[in-house]
């Protein structure tokens, strides 16, 4: 109402149609605000369950009983490599160097279903990381001695595949895998069994090169596929640790110098075979800003000092039943020592994350 005009005690028209439109107004910029809000929400792969939140925060509606909006919109706060980590369940797959056939005991009682054909110990690296760090799911334990990446997805001695266990709840997922693609065992084996003075160890040389190579196209099948079950979770895949000193000295277990230095760079190779596809793969998944990652641990000089022919050696030597006449599955795996060594990677991996910002995010309330 203009000041010195006499009242009437009605509103004008005007106004009303001013208020009303407004209104109108406002209502648009709300739903305009929500809309963007939400797109952004989406692509940065943020859960469903928010969107009732900014319902009642922007647009006035789907509040529960009794809550008022409060006008203002949750923050989104990026995780860290830790959170992320701890977010859900740990689930932990791969081979004989994850699962324990080191430490593994056949008078023991076995962990989990299985574990008396996989050989899953108490004494691996998963016990240890699963204590240094609390996950919100839970741990699950499926790595399985002898496992290839082609049985991780079709399984092994008649038991659901490993990476069935992975499903949208995993935060983390390790393993180490690819040694049995290269037939490490089998070559170690005929590095042992040969007549001293042969070269049949290193005469294996081009079929191993050969079977590294192939293990390119198996180990990113292996890494997409936990990708589709698991899109939010950190998946660490742990290297090898080189077997012998890196100048060796002397015979040991019947390898020859020579065989000795042939054994650790086929590690070295397997290793950079591995890594550079676990690298590839995580550039793609920070170039599109998807959540999660792949991430390497380079073990290759993790036992440094502690090869096989030192006096406190991380892995073990050669083992044999003399009643039986059998090389023990123990030979050449880690030690409880060289477990604790794996768990100490890994716990320090959890911590560092990939060495670029996470894409995982939640909704903090204003």
């Amino acid at each position: 109402m203009i000041s010195g005009l006499p009242s009437t005690g009605r509103e004008s028209p005007f106004r009303g149609e001013a208020a009303l439109e407004e209104s109108r107004r406002r209502s648009i910029v709300h739903i305009v605000a929500a809309a963007a809000v939400g797109v952004a929400l989406a692509l940065a792969c943020v859960p469903l369950g928010v969107y009732p939140k900014l319902a009642c925060a922007i647009l006035d509606a789907g509040c529960p009983d009794g809550v008022s909006p409060r006008g203002r919109l949750p923050q989104v706060v990026r995780l860290t490599p830790v959170q992320v980590a701890q977010s859900g369940m740990y689930v932990a797959l791969g081979d004989s160097f994850s699962s324990g056939e080191g430490v593994y005991e056949l008078d023991k009682q076995p962990i989990n279903d299985g574990a008396d054909r996989c050989h899953r110990a108490t004494g691996s690296y998963v016990p240890l990381v699963a204590q240094a760090y609390r996950f919100n799911g839970g741990t699950a334990f499926y790595a399985c001695s002898g496992a290839t990446t082609g049985q991780l997805i079709s399984g092994q001695w008649g038991h659901r595949p490993q990476i069935t266990r992975v499903g949208p709840s995993a935060s983390l997922v390790t393993l180490s895998i690819g040694g049995n693609d290269a037939g490490f065992t089998k070559v170690l084996t005929a590095c042992i069994a040969k007549l001293p003075w042969s070269s049949a160890c290193v005469d294996q040389d081009t079929a191993v090169t050969r079977r590294i190579e192939r293990l390119r196209t198996d180990m990113s099948k292996v890494l997409r596929e936990l990708r589709v079950r698991a899109p939010n979770a950190r998946i660490v895949v742990l290297g090898y640790p080189r077997p012998f000193p890196r100048d060796p000295v002397a015979s040991v277990d019947n390898l020859t110098v020579e065989d000795q230095r042939w054994l650790n760079g086929v590690t070295r190779r397997l290793n950079d075979t591995v890594g550079s596809v676990v690298a590839e793969f995580d550039r793609a998944i920070a170039a599109f800003e998807g959540p999660g990652s792949v991430e390497y641990v380079d073990a290759y000089e993790a036992f440094a000092g502690h090869e096989v022919g030192r006096p406190q050696p991380y892995l073990n030597g050669l083992h044999v039943d003399m009643e039986q006449l059998k090389v023990n599955a123990r030979s050449y795996h880690p030690t409880g020592d060289g477990y604790r060594r794996f768990a100490d990677l890994i716990t320090k991996q959890i911590a560092a994350g990939p060495g670029r910002p996470m894409n995982n995010f939640h909704l903090a309330s204003p």
